[in-house]
C-alpha cells in the first residue's frame, strides 16, 4: 500500500506541477459559480439603479430596502449600463416634476428600464408595488388635508390607523412542477452543484495525460525496474485519478460554501455521492490515458468528452427543463445521476435511503470504468511510446 501511495504523491505532483491546472482547479469553477449566479441565481432580492433625488425618491428607496431589495443610487447613463450588464434587474429614473405631483398626491410618471434578467420582472413588479403604495398613502394624505386636517396630524393618523389593521395575507402558490422543483434554492447554489459535477469529470479527464507522460518520459519504466508490482503500479494510478477528482469537488463544495454561502444538506451525504462520482471520473481517465499514445489528443478528447457528457447530463443545465425524450437520453450519462442525487439532498432534504437508487447506478458505472480503465493501464504499462 505504501508503494501505491509513493506512486500517488508522484502523480499528484506532476499534475499540479502544470500551472495551467493550477488556475482550472482552484480559479476557474469558483468563476464559473460566481457568474451563474449573478446571472441566473434565484435567491437575489432583486437590484435597482435608482436615478433622481427628492423626497418621492427618498421614500421609494426607504420602501425598497424594507423590501428587501437591494437600491443603488447613480446617474441616468450609469443606471442604464448596470441594467445593460446585467448588474441591476431594473432602473428607476424619478423625474424632478414627479416630486411636484408626490408631494400633492396627484398622478405621477417615473421611467422605468427592465433588464432581461432572470427575475427583472419579479424586481420591476415590486417597484410598481412600492410606487402604488407610496402614491396611495399621499394621496390619503392629500386628501385629509383637503378636508381641514394638517399635514403631518394626517400622517400621523394614518399610521396609528394602520397599526390598529390587520393587513390583508396574501399566499401565493405556485403549482408549476418546476417553480416547485427550485423553491428555497439559493442564488449560487446551482451553480456550485452543476460546477462541481462539471468539474471534478472534465480536470480527471484533463489528468489523464500524465498517464501518457509517464510512459513517454520513462517514469512508468524506471517504476516497474524498482521492485514494484504491476498490481501496485496500477492501484497507484487509480489513486492518483481518484484523488485528484475527488480534491477538486471538496475545493468546489467548501469554498462555494464559504464565499457564496451554498447549502448542500447533509454534508456527509454530499461528500458520500462526491467520492463515488469521483472513481466514476477516475474510471474514466484512466481509460483516455492508457488507450491513447498522443498527450495532445488524449487532452482534447478528454476536455471535449467531459464538456458533452457535462452539457448532456446537465452540468451545464438543469435537467429539469430539457424535453422528455432528451431527459431520457441524459439519465445514460452518470452526470445525470450525480445531479440528481444533490438534488435529493441539497433541494429536498432527503436521507441515505431515498439516495441509494442513484448511488447504486453511480456504484456501478465506477465498477466498470475502472474495470476497464485498470485493464487497458496493465496493457499500456509494457507498451513503449
Amino acid at each position: 500500500m505504501r508503494t501505491a501511495l509513493a506512486i500517488t504523491n508522484v502523480e499528484l505532483r506532476r499534475f499540479l506541477a502544470d500551472r495551467s491546472n493550477i488556475f482550472f482547479v482552484f480559479v476557474f469553477p469558483l468563476l464559473l459559480v460566481l457568474f451563474i449566479g449573478s446571472q441566473f441565481g434565484g435567491g437575489s432580492s432583486g437590484r435597482v439603479a435608482l436615478v433622481g433625488a427628492g423626497d418621492l425618491a427618498d421614500d421609494l428607496v426607504t420602501a425598497l430596502e424594507s423590501d428587501h431589495v437591494g437600491v443603488t443610487r447613480v446617474g441616468l447613463d450609469e443606471g442604464r449600463e448596470l441594467v445593460a450588464r446585467g448588474r441591476a434587474d431594473v432602473a428607476v429614473v424619478v423625474p424632478a416634476e414627479a416630486n411636484g405631483a408626490y408631494a400633492a398626491g396627484e398622478d405621477l410618471t417615473v421611467q422605468v428600464v427592465v433588464g432581461n434578467q432572470a427575475q427583472s420582472q419579479t424586481t420591476e413588479q415590486r417597484v410598481a408595488t412600492a410606487l402604488g403604495d407610496l402614491a396611495l398613502r399621499q394621496g390619503q394624505v392629500a386628501a385629509l388635508a383637503g378636508a381641514g386636517l394638517d399635514a403631518e396630524a394626517a400622517r400621523a393618523a394614518l399610521a396609528a390607523a394602520g397599526a390598529l389593521v390587520q393587513p390583508a395575507r396574501l399566499e401565493v402558490t405556485n403549482v408549476s412542477e418546476i417553480a416547485q422543483e427550485f423553491a428555497g434554492l439559493g442564488q449560487f447554489d446551482y451553480g456550485a452543484t452543476s460546477n462541481l459535477i462539471l468539474f471534478v469529470f472534465l480536470i480527471s479527464l484533463a489528468g489523464s495525460t500524465t498517464l501518457i507522460q509517464s510512459r513517454r518520459l520513462g517514469v512508468t519504466r524506471r517504476t516497474l525496474a524498482a521492485p514494484v508490482s504491476t498490481g501496485q503500479a496500477v492501484g497507484g494510478q487509480a489513486l492518483a485519478r481518484l484523488a485528484i477528482a475527488s480534491f477538486q469537488g471538496a475545493y468546489i463544495m467548501a469554498m462555494s460554501s464559504l464565499l457564496f454561502g451554498v447549502e448542500w444538506g447533509n454534508v456527509a451525504l454530499a461528500l458520500l455521492i462526491l467520492v463515488v462520482f469521483a472513481l466514476v471520473a477516475a474510471g474514466a481517465a484512466m481509460i483516455v490515458g492508457s488507450a491513447i499514445d498522443n498527450e495532445a489528443a488524449a487532452g482534447g478528447l478528454g476536455v471535449g468528452l467531459g464538456l458533452v457528457l457535462g452539457a448532456l447530463g446537465g452540468a451545464m443545465y438543469p435537467i429539469e427543463l430539457f424535453p422528455d425524450t432528451l431527459r431520457r437520453v441524459a439519465m445514460a450519462t452518470p452526470h445525470a445521476w450525480a445531479s440528481q442525487a444533490f438534488a435529493d439532498i441539497q433541494r429536498h432534504g432527503r436521507g441515505l435511503v431515498e439516495i441509494l437508487p442513484e448511488l447504486g447506478v453511480l456504484a456501478a458505472y465506477a465498477a466498470v470504468l475502472i474495470a476497464i480503465g485498470a485493464w487497458l493501464l496493465r496493457r499500456s504499462l509494457a507498451r513503449a511510446i
